[in-house]
């Protein structure tokens, strides 16, 4: 049997350490470039995505055909980072997060990292959880139709992706040490409420 005087500085250990995890993206150093509806104003859309603010996320949900992707650019340049990302997709989007883009026009899985947010994909195992290219899934994860995280790291050669919570790829590659980071449309629904930053 636990005792109750036992079982309370457990607890309270335990509470402070998710406060403190909580609170770190609240930190010096953390920028935050979307928080519910705010912060179109911090990036540039290439395509013609219809991105908007809509009930507190900004979104997109239509694509002109003769492009097939569309994206929201960072205005600034990153080299090794930590990202916070909170995201929405349908069962049939495709989206992804770009990083260290060596050519923003045209962006491609090729000219930048990407974490994939793809359930459909037809090849999973480079689907949602993914770095595409350099980082397999198996079993991939499914992000559609609820609330998502992506906490991504990128330090020197290495860059790892957390889905939920959980490590769901890494990789170690050179070819592309700094670029700016973009959030990709190419279809369905994509709701983003929030985007954090951090340079390391």
């Amino acid at each position: 049997m636990i005792r109750f005087p036992t079982l309370v500085p457990a607890l309270l250990a335990a509470t402070l350490s998710i406060a403190g995890c909580a609170s770190m993206r609240g930190d010096a150093g953390w920028q935050t470039l979307i928080d519910g509806g705010k912060g179109m104003e911090n990036w540039v859309s290439v395509g013609g995505a219809n991105w908007r603010v809509e009930d507190g996320v900004i979104m997109a949900d239509k694509r002109p055909d003769t492009q097939p992707t569309h994206y929201l650019l960072t205005r600034n340049s990153y080299k090794d980072f930590q990202l916070h990302v909170e995201f929405w997709v349908s069962e049939d989007a495709n989206s992804g997060i770009y990083m260290r883009c060596s050519n923003a026009r045209p962006m491609t899985d090729q000219t930048c990292y990407e974490a994939n947010i793809f359930d459909r994909r037809p090849d999973p195992s480079f689907g949602t959880g993914a770095i595409v290219h350099l980082a397999k899934v198996d079993p991939m994860p499914k992000a559609a139709g609820r609330w998502s995280t992506y906490d991504i790291t990128a330090k020197g050669n290495k860059m790892t992706v957390m889905l939920n919570g959980v490590k769901t790829a890494e990789a170690e590659d050179g070819r592309l040490p700094e670029g700016p980071i973009g959030l990709q449309y190419a279809g369905g629904v994509v709701k983003f409420r929030k985007f954090q930053v951090r340079p390391l």
